[in-house]
């Protein structure tokens, strides 16, 4: 008997180890990480969630039963984390000496939800008991202090996301992005404007991995989403260098880079498979050469400067698009991205991820 209650008390630490190291990476880790109990409630839920959206015939229907998808999904955390502390304490109630489980789900109860009508004997007890208060408030406070903190970046996030419609039109596309800059003179000064993306794309690299939540965070326009507008973005950038005919501009390669690694890191964080050093023709990207000619001629014709060499053109498009094509696409997916050119209108069929994964090695 004594050998089952070491066993059950060990069985009770486990639990709550877990579930405090799930509240911890969730919301108090600076940096990217996932924990399964998190991981499963999301999936567990995107599958409930899947189901509902079989019965809505339109995107802006599913668009609106997505948009609670990731506000739901933080709120049941925090009963779930309570749910397993309160059966991993009664674990540590039994093996201390409270032999009914009616009696050891009551006293857990009532310390985690700090209501003091059930008693327990001994020291070991009252101290057990006055552990699971704390935790309990604790779990509660860390949902309540990073609401916020979350808020705030999805917010931050959705003022450039909105401020790119005047630019690019919506849903976004480089192709209109490149006309609206050429009607208004302003090709060869985006200077800025590639500054303040780089920043961007920082930004949501932080705060996408490290809040993986947020990815799921809608934008209130059914139109708009960050993904979308990061791939409009980065084709913008690489379609002006390989071809549009305006003087080489640094920060606009390094907006491009910092936009792929942004996309990268997101995506590992979802376990995407990509080639990390990709290279063009070896690894061919989704957008065909017709359909890269057939918007060289749409800009010529709206008196935009273009390369004279058109295959370089498209060499070193294709060269910047294949560090991003497959992680845009997949991240479109994962997310139910709205309809947009050279992104969601090519990117695969969603398949729902296993409930269980095994650890990263």
């Amino acid at each position: 008997m004594l050998i089952l209650r070491i066993l059950v008390f060990l069985i009770g630490l486990q639990i709550i180890w877990h579930t405090v190291q799930s509240a911890v990476v969730t919301f108090v880790l600076p940096r990217s990480a996932s924990h399964w109990i998190t991981c499963t409630l999301f999936r567990l839920l995107r599958r409930i969630f899947d189901q509902r959206m079989r019965w809505a015939p339109t995107y802006a229907e599913r668009d609106r039963i997505m948009a609670y998808y990731a506000p739901v999904g933080l709120l049941l955390l925090v009963p779930t984390w309570m749910l397993l502390v309160l059966v991993g304490y009664a674990c540590l109630y039994w093996a201390t000496g409270i032999d009914t489980m009616n009696r050891d789900l009551l006293v857990s109860g009532s310390s985690l939800l700090t209501l003091g009508y059930a008693t327990v004997d001994t020291p070991l007890q009252v101290w057990l008991s006055f552990s699971e208060a704390m935790l309990g408030l604790i779990l509660v406070a860390l949902l309540i202090a990073y609401l916020p903190t979350m808020y705030s970046a999805f917010a931050h996030r959705e003022v450039a996301v909105n401020q790119l419609s005047v630019r690019a039109g919506t849903p976004p596309s480089a192709l209109e992005f490149i006309l609206r800059a050429h009607r208004i003179g302003a090709l060869d000064n985006m200077h800025d404007l590639w500054i303040q993306w780089e920043i961007w794309f920082a930004e949501v690299e932080e705060s996408h991995t490290s809040l993986a939540a947020l990815v799921f965070f809608r934008s209130p326009e059914p139109q708009h989403s960050w993904v979308t507008a990061a791939g409009a973005v980065m084709d913008t950038a690489a379609l002006i260098t390989s071809a549009v005919d305006v003087p080489r501009e640094a920060q606009r390669e390094l907006c491009l880079r910092a936009g792929f690694l942004c996309l990268r890191k997101v995506a590992d964080y979802f376990r995407v498979q990509y080639n990390p050093a990709p290279l063009f023709p070896a690894e061919p990207i989704s957008i065909l050469r017709s359909e890269f000619d057939a918007v060289c001629a749409q800009l010529a014709a709206a008196g935009v400067p273009l390369k004279p060499d058109r295959e370089k053109a498209w060499l070193d498009f294709a060269g910047w698009r294949v560090n991003y094509d497959r992680v845009l696409l997949a991240l479109c997916t994962l997310t139910m991205a709205p309809p947009a050119l050279w992104s969601t209108d090519r990117a695969p069929a969603y398949k729902p991820q296993p409930l269980f994964r095994a650890r990263k090695a």
